[in-house]
Order: structure tokens, then C-alpha cells, then sequence
């Protein structure tokens, strides 16, 4: 039997909540997470009616993408529908669990999930994350070398694109002197000490800077090992926001918005004029995303998908890029799909839900 803390375990192994937007509020929303977990709801958004779902179904966790809580409640009265929720979660002794933002922006996220959908090849991140990389350096004796770097990546450190493991080492002499009250590894009490060491650099992200330390400080051997973290201004070109990539063969542009429109089942798609040009290169974000609108022209996309965009929005791509909208629900729907995959590969034997509520509160007449 698993407890709700173990199913959020593998859901933030896989969306770091660091790699959430300063403004959002991803986590746990809702409950006490240490208690047995009797079956998970997953879903879009929470809801009244989402949470009665989960009741029905014996489930006391729900997933969802959207957080149920941005801002704090100063009061809970049952005034408006999220105090209603916070109340009869905590009634029925539901957690709510939100992945949002980390859930975008991390690899194999959202967006590559759609990326994948429309058969778009050579797939990458269209705004990458800046400034949350560690270069972290520290000296090591030579026959500690490999016990070392292998704690450090196994900590979460050396990861470059898809290759793991990845460091620099250099051979050098580390001096020191032991006074009195040390027990040193190595030399004299008193006297100074000349030791072979292996200068090991690696990267890592800043969020696992602690996890780092800790792994570093539980196998060196020196009572007081020396080691140095330093900012990088290096893109983390793994995580982000937006994706790009390019269709296997161009399409017509009427042909291509046709078909967004009922691969994501979508209402109504808007879109900005037409080009009178093919679609080969697609830039696309789920949600409200059209903060990346330069960034798709920059990048020299023909097309930009995207779920939310202000009026203005369409009149400022001129003729630059082909705007899409396909509405903020049709475009994270499928977060579900994601949620599923992700906990039933490592927990094949829990009790999994779809949610049959449409959540979605713009309608189509």
C-alpha cells in the first residue's frame, strides 16, 4: 500500500517544483500527505464536482494541473468555490495536489507531450531557463576520486543534455596543516602536508546545490574538505518554456489549423491572417503563452499554438508568424495523460482515475 507522500514523490522527481514559475503555487494544496493512499483522481482543474468525483470513486488523492490556491485565503467561509473545495477536501480527508509551471517547464513536460502529438521532429526548448546553473568544484585525494564523483552524480550533478556522468578532473598538490584538536585524513599534526589530489569540476542545477553538499560532505574524507560553487551564465537549454520543432513534411496552413482543431478537439480555433505559406516549423505552448510570441519569431517559426492571446496579440504578429489559439483547457487536457503514464509505469498496481468532469469554464455555443 502506498502512502500519498510516495505518489507526489515520483511526480517531483519527474517536475522538480524549483522549476516552477515565481508566481505559481504547485504543490500540495490540500490534506495530510502522510496518510495511506486509497486511489488518485487526475485532472485539469478542482472543482466541486471534481472533488464529489473523487469521493464516488474512494479516491482521498487528487491530481490536477491547475492549482486550486494562487493566492492566500484570508478567510474560509464557503464564500466563493475554493474555499468550498478547501472545506469538503478537508471534510473527506482529500489531499489536492497541483503540478503546474514545473510540469511545463520540465523535460518531457507538457509541451513535449503536444510537440509529440502533432509528429514534430527535432524538438527543443523554445525559452530556455537562465541563470539556475552551478558550476561546483572541490579537491579530492586521488584514491577518493571515484567515490566522490560518483556520490556527486548520483546527487544530481554532471548532467549535460542527454549525457549524465560528466565532469572534468585534473591532477594537482593540496597543501594543508592540521592543528591541534584535528584528526586529518592524511599528514602530521603541525607540520604541513603535501597530498596528490584530483581537482573534480561537474555542473549542476542550483535546486540541488544542498543535495550536492550533502553527498559531497558524506564521502570525503577530509574532516574539512574544500569546495566552491559558482553561478553560471549558461542557458539550462533542457528546461523551459515553449517548444520547437518541425513537422516531416510542410503543410498547408488552412489544412494544418484544420487539424489542430480536431486533434485537440477544439471549439473554435482563432488565428491571425494567413500567410499564403507553408508550415514546416512549429513553436507551441500550452496555457497562456503568448508571452512567447517574439520568441517564436525570433526563432523563425511559421506557426505559434498556443491556448490564451489578447486581442492585440493577433494584430502585433503582422505578418511575421501565423497565431493559433486553441483555448487554455483543449491545450493542457491532456496534463492528465501525463500524470498517468508517470505514476503507473513506477506504481503499475494503483488505483487510477481519469476525470469525467469537463472543467472547462468557456463555452461554444
Amino acid at each position: 500500500m502506498y502512502k500519498i507522500k510516495d505518489i507526489i514523490r515520483e511526480i517531483e522527481a519527474f517536475a522538480p517544483l524549483p522549476l516552477q514559475e515565481s508566481y505559481d503555487n504547485s504543490g500540495v494544496q490540500v490534506g495530510d500527505v502522510n496518510q495511506q493512499a486509497t486511489g488518485a483522481l487526475l485532472s485539469l482543474d478542482i472543482t466541486e464536482e471534481v472533488i464529489d468525483e473523487a469521493i464516488e470513486l474512494g479516491c482521498n488523492l487528487i491530481i490536477a494541473h491547475h492549482p486550486l490556491i494562487f493566492k492566500p485565503l484570508k478567510r474560509l467561509t464557503g464564500a466563493n468555490y475554493i474555499e468550498r473545495c478547501v472545506i469538503k477536501a478537508c471534510r473527506n480527508d482529500i489531499v489536492i495536489y497541483a503540478a503546474h509551471t514545473n510540469l511545463d517547464n520540465t523535460k518531457d513536460g507538457v509541451n513535449y507531450y503536444l510537440a509529440n502529438l502533432l509528429g514534430l521532429r527535432n524538438v527543443r526548448v523554445l525559452s530556455p531557463q537562465k541563470n539556475v546553473l552551478l558550476k561546483f568544484v572541490t579537491f579530492v585525494p586521488e584514491s577518493y576520486a571515484d567515490v566522490v564523483r560518483n556520490a556527486l552524480f548520483n546527487a544530481g550533478a554532471g548532467n549535460i543534455g542527454n549525457y549524465d556522468s560528466c565532469s572534468y578532473n585534473l591532477k594537482g598538490e593540496g597543501t594543508f596543516k592540521a592543528n591541534e584538536g584535528c584528526d586529518p585524513y592524511c599528514g602530521t599534526i603541525g607540520e604541513i602536508h603535501i597530498e596528490p589530489e584530483i581537482r573534480i569540476e561537474t555542473i549542476l542545477p542550483v535546486y540541488k546545490k544542498t543535495a550536492v553538499t550533502r553527498a559531497l560532505l558524506s564521502v570525503h574524507p577530509y574532516e574539512e574538505p574544500a569546495f566552491d560553487f559558482y553561478p553560471l551564465a549558461n542557458t539550462w537549454n533542457e528546461i523551459g518554456s515553449g517548444i520547437v520543432g518541425e513537422l516531416p513534411e510542410a503543410e498547408d496552413e488552412a489544412m494544418f489549423l484544420a487539424r489542430i482543431k480536431e486533434l485537440f478537439h477544439v471549439g473554435c480555433v482563432k488565428h491571425s491572417a494567413l500567410r499564403n505559406k507553408a508550415v514546416r516549423e512549429v513553436a507551441l505552448c500550452g496555457g497562456s503563452g503568448a508571452f512567447l510570441i517574439n520568441d517564436a519569431i525570433a526563432y523563425g517559426a511559421d506557426v505559434f499554438i498556443t491556448g490564451e492571446a489578447k486581442y492585440n496579440d493577433f494584430y502585433d504578429v503582422e505578418n511575421r508568424i501565423l497565431l493559433a489559439v486553441i483555448g487554455h483547457y483543449e491545450s493542457e487536457l491532456h496534463t492528465k495523460d501525463i500524470f498517468y503514464n508517470l505514476i503507473s509505469k513506477k506504481m503499475p498496481t494503483f488505483a487510477l482515475h481519469f476525470s469525467n468532469v469537463n472543467s472547462n469554464p468557456v463555452k461554444y455555443l
